[in-house]
């Protein structure tokens, strides 16, 4: 009894260790986001941010129409919640650091080769995915809107809708410009080729157009614009693969002890 009791305390220590590390990787991702969502609150502000925001819809609306806030507090909650989602992906980069000092000690040398480029494109890409819906795609979508809709019609928009339509708009755009890590990743653990993924480009263009009409509004150029940017990302995402995979391939002495090391000198012993 007296043997069993040291060992099950000291397996308990690596978990305990790790609950810590785990708890203070949280307190510094929470950490950056409050200090910009300080610095947001500062400038520009709730009121500033939030018209930013809108700027693609208020500049298609008809000449005197202006957007309404239907609850009593809304007025006030949709640009906190808009400043908060805004510094949540601004500190995006600081909190996937946070992620990947957590998990890195647990890796090997070309695992962290591995990650640390994914890390890096992976939060680029959804960048890109935003930037591309709140500066290409919103203005043609209201564009759209606005000629089609009838005439007798006057358009004044809830901005809490307003502020869940485009969130739920820039993820999907986030998300489908993920596309390259999305391959990089199946090749490099062995789920696809990059021979499959060449023999399945045609497939994917269907695929890609499908994509694109679901999570688009019907608008022509916004989905073209969708599916020949994800098109163009799966052609990036082959290359990519076959670089990472180069990049990041384990070696063959990965596993082994050093030469030298304590293993052969207890086998030097070894009559």
């Amino acid at each position: 009894m007296s043997d069993t009791q040291p060992s099950e305390a000291d397996a308990e220590q690596p978990f305990i260790t790790h609950l810590i590390e785990l708890r203070d990787r949280l307190i510094r991702a929470i950490i950056s986001i409050a200090v910009v969502f300080a610095a947001l609150m500062l400038y520009p502000g709730p009121s500033g941010l939030f018209d930013l925001f809108a700027r693609p819809l208020i500049s298609h609306l008809p000449h005197g129409s202006t957007m309404i806030a239907i609850g009593v507090i809304t007025p006030f909650l949709v640009p906190l919640k808009l400043t908060l989602l805004a510094s949540l992906m601004v500190a995006l980069p600081a909190v996937l650091y946070q992620l990947w000092a957590f998990v890195a000690p647990g890796l090997y040398a070309h695992e962290k080769r591995l990650v640390v480029p994914l890390i890096f494109i992976s939060t680029v890409l959804f960048y890109l995915g935003v930037a591309f819906a709140y500066f290409i795609v919103l203005g043609r979508l209201f564009t759209f809107i606005q000629d089609v809709a009838p005439k007798v019609i006057t358009a004044a928009p809830d901005i809490e809708s307003y502020l869940g339509f485009v969130m739920t708009l820039f993820l999907a755009f986030g998300a489908a410009f993920e596309v390259p890590v999305v391959l990089m990743l199946l090749v490099r653990f062995g789920v696809l080729t990059i021979a499959q993924l060449k023999q399945w480009r045609s497939y994917f263009i269907v695929v890609a157009f499908i994509i694109a009409a679901v999570i688009t509004p019907p608008d022509v150029f916004s989905q073209t614009s969708l599916a020949v940017s994800m098109i163009l990302l799966y052609e990036v995402g082959i290359v990519g693969a076959r670089l990472l995979g180069r990049y990041a391939a384990p070696p063959d002495d990965d596993a082994r002890p050093e030469p030298g090391g304590a293993a052969d000198k207890a086998d030097d012993k070894t009559p």
